[in-house]
């Protein structure tokens, strides 16, 4: 498992650019679609992701290489409040902590292979 991205719910994609980008100077490292922007942050490898939804709550997001293979390994000892679903290039899933905080985990197991 990385420690890829802290996901950030906003309710408006242009405030969440002007406060991150704009005023704290963090760089956009990509995009995706309208909705979905991370940003560098500086002094750690780990970006950003702000996303306009309201269906999820803001945590940690892990990849790993086969959230399938994540699940079966854990078996029944996680709570999947957000089960697995269909991503840009994999799968995205969230299991709950002692707490009720929610960990995503991710794959990008269906991503084309660029290895030439």
């Amino acid at each position: 498992m990385k420690l890829e991205f802290w996901y950030a719910p906003v309710t408006d994609l242009p405030t969440a650019l002007a406060f991150y980008r704009d005023q704290l100077g963090w760089d956009e490292a990509w995009r995706e679609g309208d909705t979905t922007v991370s940003f560098t942050v500086p002094g750690t490898d780990v970006l950003l992701m702000v996303d306009v939804t309201d269906k999820f709550p803001p945590g940690p997001m892990f990849t790993v290489d086969s959230l399938r293979e994540f699940q079966a390994k854990h078996g029944d000892a996680l709570q999947w409040p957000f089960p697995p679903f269909e991503i840009p290039g994999g799968l995205l899933g969230g299991f709950a902590d002692t707490a009720g905080n929610v960990v995503y985990v991710m794959d990008q197991s269906t991503a084309e292979d660029t290895t030439p």
